[in-house]
């Protein structure tokens, strides 16, 4: 009878490769009559062309115990046969690997090529049993006469390992003579297994030092020694004493080899094993520094990513060797290969310290410069074709839009490390802040707002400056035009506005601000922009108003209504705005410049005095109620709103300070609930509870139900609501008056259906209706120049001076719960209880610092309000 063999296989699938469904159905079928003959032969081919099928995705688990009978041949190569298909399709989940353990045993006691052939196969398809049954002869082959066996054996034992760790203890004094083995391939596999088992617990091999060592100053292997150095690398931070052993060896081989592999595992060794520390590990650190500047001058692209690679693990350990190379690390900011750019920026921000911050920083500024230059300006198809016909050296550099970002993220990152330990100048880093909205052309809004308010918050002597800052940039109308473009940092306005809102003391020009923040244009804005302009505007004008309270004088009043009226109007337009914060701080705003017009209306000049004190004149106004002031008497109640206290940063764990105050119990109802919302049906059920409970104890328990009632009279059932004693009729009057209430109320969708009983739906918990709420809404391309960004060229920071950091922020006194509600004090009326600005202020709330254990950069200010 004739047969397919594999090769008719092969050409029966490229003839029918229009139905080749249909042939192989046709192709497994035969398959499925020939291993169920006796012939071995015939049954080694239809295993061998159901691999090729495995290999094209067809399932060959059916065929599991006749690839066994295969594997069990006495001819080799039909043995070949078997164990490929094994190697191939058995897996952990194959059940009929219990039929092997004897066949894997009596394999690798037969002749060398069997033995050859068992270890292959064994090291893809061993599970747990399997390296557990075998694990004493694998132990006693690693004596095998022949060395390719041995090699072999040794291989092997990595995944009998795995799957049995058990195993690793037995064979572990074979394994260490096997380092000292006459062929070098059984030394280099023994080296490679240690090395890969010392990735999860490198300790376990502290014993092989010795040999190890011997291997590292004999050997000339460079692939070898790479494994070694490696092992050592692994386990030298668990025995100090191998740091000082390992220094000359490593020494010599970095100064004499010419293999770049085995050259930068040695660096990488030296930093992984804590040699480079030290007065000892000087000399060591400045040669791996050497070396790595050398690879970053090279025109290798892979050299280049390594030496930075390996240059950021040392600057932690040694950061003045690395700044020595600082010139060639700024230059790899303008390759082409985007990998290396992004390795020296992270280099660039391991080496930042608070001397050289601002170097650095100016250096990545001009860095955004360029790059946004390169991308507004893209090459023509010629300039294109023309470097591409060059090679990589005229490759062009492409900044995209992510890696610019990435740039300015890293520049506000190293600047805002460990709360602004490598800034000694804050005005300066404003200034840089605003710098990167105009030169990064990235969309940093978030990131910017965030560090201008921090700030400005915690360092109370850059206000000023910062306020100026802030009055440039609600002057660009840029900004605001291009509120559509996420690249314009159009949100940064959010933090603009809120500064000079909430210090608007420092501004130079209140009624020029008001004007800006009041502007039509500023519709285009988001809404929660819009809503922060809209405050500050009313701060403005409030600030305004009282320091010409201060210093009031009759001439000024046609000013003031001009400036309200112009500020009124402004308001007026968003108080229909479609954003609901927007709307409510408009309307806010509108009805309190309302009454101050008014009032400046009705307002009329008072004869002139001899002297006028705004303090004496609150203080008198308070005293009699029917005098009036010098100046309209609504500019007291924006003094009362907007300048009674100063805005200081909070302490992060605040809140945790609090105690709860005494006769406070927060696991009770503070209010009771009500006594006809359900809690009737509730009740009724707990004495139906009580009655099926009864009577079920009296049906167990015959005479002791007695005992047990008794029992419940003294430990009442514990519920989380209120029992009421009430019978079943006037429960059920009540129920049926809340449903008859509840079908006249339109927030309640009732089931106008039948009820089955009046019983049976008397306690039916499913009729409570349920008002379900939905979610609510929340209430919530200027190009700079190369070397000074226009924006700014006309604000010059103030003198030097010393800027005071609050770390801490404000926080209440850690005292008793008590006292947070006992301490809290209303103000009485009169004088006694003005201020120096003539307003009922609060008693003063003094605040406690705790001094925490800091590295002694940072200082911390003590202060009490």
């Amino acid at each position: 009878m004739w047969e397919r063999t594999l090769q008719d296989l092969i050409r029966g699938l490229r003839a029918n490769k229009t139905d080749e469904r249909k042939f192989i159905q046709q192709a497994i079928e035969e398959i499925r009559k020939e291993v169920r003959g006796k012939d071995m032969e015939l049954k080694a081919g239809a295993i061998l062309k159901m691999t090729f099928l495995d290999m094209l995705g067809h399932d060959l688990t059916w065929a599991n115990f006749n690839i066994i009978e295969v594997m069990s041949s006495q001819k080799y190569h039909l043995k070949t046969i078997g164990y490929l298909a094994a190697s191939q399709s058995f897996s952990e989940h194959t059940d009929v690997l219990m039929l092997t353990t004897n066949l894997l045993k009596k394999d690798l006691s037969s002749n060398p090529a069997d033995v050859a052939l068992a270890l292959n196969g064994l090291s893809h398809f061993v599970t747990s049993d399997l390296a557990r049954d075998l694990t004493q002869e694998l132990n006693a082959m690693l004596n095998h006469s022949r060395s390719y066996i041995r090699k072999r054996v040794v291989l092997a034992l990595f995944k009998v390992i795995q799957q049995h760790p058990d195993a690793l203890p037995y064979c572990l004094p074979r394994l260490k003579e096997k380092l000292e083995d006459p062929d070098l391939s059984v030394v280099s596999s023994t080296v490679n297994l240690f090395c890969e088992l010392s990735r999860r617990n490198p300790q376990d091999f502290l014993i092989l030092a010795p040999p190890l060592f011997h291997i590292l100053t004999t050997s000339s292997n460079n692939w070898m020694l790479i494994k070694v150095i490696k092992l050592f690398g692994a386990i030298s931070p668990f025995e100090p004493r191998l740091v000082k052993k390992l220094q000359g060896p490593i020494t010599d081989l970095i100064q004499t080899t010419s293999a770049i592999s085995l050259l930068y595992e040695c660096v990488h060794t030296c930093i992984v094993g804590g040699m480079l520390e030290g007065s000892s590990g000087l000399p060591l650190a400045r040669l791996c520094v050497t070396k790595l500047s050398g690879f970053l001058e090279n025109d290798d692209q892979n050299l280049k990513f390594i030496a930075m690679m390996a240059m950021v693990k040392i600057v932690p350990i040694r950061p003045e060797l690395v700044a020595e190379h600082q010139a060639v690390i700024l230059n790899s900011l303008d390759d082409f290969d985007i990998s290396i750019r992004m390795r020296a920026l992270e280099l660039i921000c391991s080496m930042v310290t608070p001397h050289n911050a601002q170097f650095l920083v100016q250096q990545l500024l001009s860095h955004l410069v360029k790059a946004s230059e390169k991308s507004e300006s893209l090459p023509s198809a010629s300039e294109t074709l023309s470097r591409s016909l060059q090679g990589s050296s005229g490759a062009t550099t492409v900044y995209t839009t992510a890696y610019r970002t990435e740039v300015a993220t890293r520049v506000i990152d190293m600047c805002s490390k460990n709360m602004y330990e490598n800034v000694q100048d804050f005005d300066w880093y404003l200034s840089v802040l605003l710098d990167l909205i105009y030169v990064a052309n990235a969309d940093i809004a978030s990131i910017v707002r965030e560090q201008l308010i921090d700030i400005v918050v915690r360092v109370k002597a850059c206000r000023p400056y910062a306020v100026r800052l802030m009055t440039k940039l609600l002057d660009d109308d840029a900004l605001v035009l291009g509120a559509d473009d996420p690249t314009k940092c159009t949100g940064v306005l959010w933090a603009a506005a809120w500064i000079c809102g909430e210090y608007c003391d420092e501004l130079a020009d209140p009624r020029y601000t008001l004007l800006r923040l009041v502007l039509p244009s500023i519709a285009l804005l988001p809404a929660d922009i819009i809503s922060v302009y809209l405050q500050a505007a009313v701060k403005v004008l409030s600030r305004w108003l009282i320091g010409l309270s201060e210093q009031w004088s009759d001439d000024q009043l046609p000013q003031v209504k001009s400036i309200v009226g112009t500020a009124l109007e402004g308001l007026q337009r968003f108080a229909s705005h479609a954003d609901v914060e927007v709307q409510e701080r408009a309307a806010n705003a509108t009805e309190m410049l309302t009454l101050i017009r008014a009032d400046l209306e009705k307002y009329r000049p008072r004869p002139p005095t001899d002297s006028f004190d705004v303090v004496n004149e609150f203080a008198a106004m308070s005293a009699t109620s029917n005098s009036e002031p010098r100046f309209p008497k609504s500019f007291i109640l924006l003094r009362r709103f907007f300048v009674s206290y100063t805005l200081r940063p909070v302490a992060s764990d605040a809140q945790n300070q609090i105690g709860v105050p005494e006769g406070l119990n927060l696991d009770v109802w503070i209010v009771p609930p009500p006594k006809g919302v359900g809690n009737d049906e509730r009740a009724e059920s707990g004495k139906k509870k009580k009655k099926k409970s009864s009577k079920l104890k009296e049906k167990d328990n015959g005479d002791l139900n007695g005992h047990a009632k008794g029992k419940r009279k003294e430990q009442p059932l514990k519920t989380s609501w209120v029992e009421y004693d009430e019978d079943e009729v006037e429960a059920a009057a009540k129920r049926e008056e809340r449903l008859a209430r509840q079908r006249d109320d339109p927030y309640y969708l009732t089931d106008g259906r039948p009820k089955p009983s009046q019983s049976s739906s008397a306690h039916d918990i499913e009729t409570i209706p349920v008002v379900r709420l939905d979610d609510m809404p929340s209430l919530s391309s200027v190009t700079a120049p190369r070397e000074t960004p226009s924006r700014l060229s006309d604000i010059v920071p103030p003198s030097p001076k010393r800027f005071e950091l609050d770390v801490e922020g404000e926080a209440p006194v850690n005292q008793p719960a008590s006292s947070s509600v006992s301490g809290i004090q209303t103000p009485q009326s009169g004088t006694d209880a003005l201020g120096n600005d003539g307003l009922l202020t609060p008693e003063a709330i003094v605040v406690k610092r705790t001094k925490k254990k800091t590295s002694g950069k940072k200082k911390t200010v003590v202060t009490s309000l």
